[in-house]
């Protein structure tokens, strides 16, 4: 029993924040937990990309090619280019997004390649003699995390590559959306968290105005650099 002379704490009840301001810390942290490696693996892939030359990192020189041949049967006569393609993956029993796919002058040859995550293919197909030769190259851990970094699937500056054909690319493009949009809402709570917390407003302003600042010049004032 507490003597009248002693304060007595109060209840978890009546510290703990309800309303808004509860709701945005749970957001905060659960999002925050969520995104966790999300977050991890762009960072240390953003890393390996700012700092090719680390030796422990480097792995276009422990690449593995294999090349093998196939047989093969000629896709339909009415089939797009991309739809002849993927009947050659079919055939061939590969995944993965189809890049570049060209025709010989003869038509009779098609050559495409297939990427994935630390996986890449060149395929060259020759109907008329019904082969196909596979070209396979593949990296190591370091390099499909260095991949993940920027695959999409799509390339802006070609029209050929204006949509996803594989669905773990969509998958993987749908999922970096949402870590987007995610840790945009992660570092608003914390804005908001910090505004309401009201002590520590002046250490926070000077790091949110230094941040803000560097950023404002690496986007917008190097135009203007001479």
């Amino acid at each position: 029993m507490h003597s009248s002379g002693e304060p007595i704490a109060p209840a978890a009840a009546e510290i703990a924040p309800s309303g808004f301001p509860r709701w945005n810390r749970r957001l905060h942290f659960h999002g925050g937990l969520y995104f966790l490696f999300f977050t991890w693996l762009f960072a240390l892939t953003g890393l390996l990309l700012n700092h090719s030359a680390w030796e422990f990192a480097r792995f276009w020189p422990d690449r593995k090619v294999t090349t093998s041949e196939h047989a093969l049967r000629s896709p339909p006569a009415t089939a797009s280019l991309l739809e002849a393609a993927r009947d050659v993956c079919r055939q061939i029993g590969l995944e993965g997004e189809i890049e570049w796919v060209t025709n010989r002058p003869d038509a009779q040859r098609l050559e495409f390649r297939v990427n994935r995550p630390g996986v890449q293919v060149e395929i060259k197909t020759d109907f008329a003699s019904g082969r196909a030769t596979v070209r396979r190259t593949a990296v190591n851990a370091w390099g499909i995390a260095h991949h993940l970094h920027s695959f999409t699937g799509v390339r802006v500056n070609d029209p050929r590559r204006n949509q996803r054909d594989w669905i773990v690319t969509t998958a993987w493009a749908l999922a970096m959306d949402a870590v987007a949009i995610g840790l945009l809402v992660v570092v608003a709570s914390g804005i908001v968290m910090w505004w309401c917390g009201g002590g520590q407003r002046r250490g926070g302003a000077i790091a949110l105005g230094l941040g803000t600042a560097l950023c404002a010049f690496l986007v917008f004032g190097l135009r203007w650099w001479s």
